[in-house]
């Protein structure tokens, strides 16, 4: 099981790869369940900066489920709920994620390829790559689990177009309906992911914490509390602060610790 899911480090960037190249990595029942304990293990790793997720080889990032497996894991309600406890651990892992996330998107990246890129916190495709959420064609609707990620990422207005009409789209597409955040010549994706990662790792990673905690809190219509609004100057207590204002006065590269 530990196979279907892969994960390398170097340095403070760690790469998930979704290892299924023979069925263009379609997602299984034991990759979703591993796939959350991976990311779920590199949240809690302080020595970790960055996050890249990806489809093993360069043919797709994923088309979604695996449709052989739905007769022996989803063929009514009752299996379809155990199949969602699943998939939907490892979206929750997705979204509490830490640190932040990268999907490097070769090729097809539809149905629940989608709803694991909407989660990322940027999306970097190539020129080829092909999008959509054709699910209306077998049957099936989108869950609220997985359809909230792409519902803040798009709006409702494009999710509901993507969800109604079914159809896959290229990448030009995806980057006017917000869906990716760069979209790259094919044979560069993997340089502009690991670039991308590079510059966010040599940042104060409790910034890029921080960040993206504020991010979504604002998206909450809950009113800010008083220690809320205080925490967005806890910074100004860490060493990493003050390694970043010195070595901006003396024009050297900061090296932050995490603290």
């Amino acid at each position: 099981m530990s196979d279907v899911i892969l994960l390398s480090r170097e340095g403070a960037v760690a790469t998930v790869v979704l290892n299924r190249p023979e069925k263009l990595n379609a997602l299984t029942k034991a990759m979703w369940q591993r796939l959350g304990e991976v990311i779920a293990a590199l949240s809690s790793d302080d020595t970790v900066r960055c996050v890249i997720v990806r489809g093993a080889g360069e043919k797709s990032f994923s088309p979604g489920n695996d449709i052989a497996e739905f007769a022996t894991e989803r063929a009514n309600k009752a299996q379809a709920i155990a199949y969602g406890q699943a998939m939907h651990g490892a979206l929750h892992a997705l979204d509490a994620c830490r640190h932040p996330l990268i999907a490097q998107i070769h090729g097809i990246c539809v149905g629940g390829g989608v709803e694991i890129a909407s989660l990322c916190d940027m999306r970097i495709c190539g020129e080829g790559s092909r999008f959509g959420v054709p699910i209306k064609n077998l049957g099936l609707t989108m869950a609220y689990a997985e359809m909230a990620p792409l519902l803040r990422l798009v709006g409702p207005a494009v999710a509901l177009e993507m969800l109604l009409e079914g159809r896959v789209f290229d990448a030009a597409e995806a980057k006017e309906k917000g869906l990716v955040t760069r979209v790259v010549p094919d044979g560069d994706v993997v340089a502009e992911a690991r670039a991308t990662a590079e510059r966010i790792a040599d940042g104060a990673p409790l910034v890029a914490r921080w960040h993206k905690k504020f991010a979504r809190r604002l998206l909450d219509p809950r009113p800010l509390s008083d220690a809320e609004r205080e925490e967005c100057f806890d910074c100004f207590d860490t060493e990493d602060f003050r390694a970043g204002y010195a070595a901006f006065l003396a024009k050297k590269k900061p090296a932050f610790k995490g603290r």
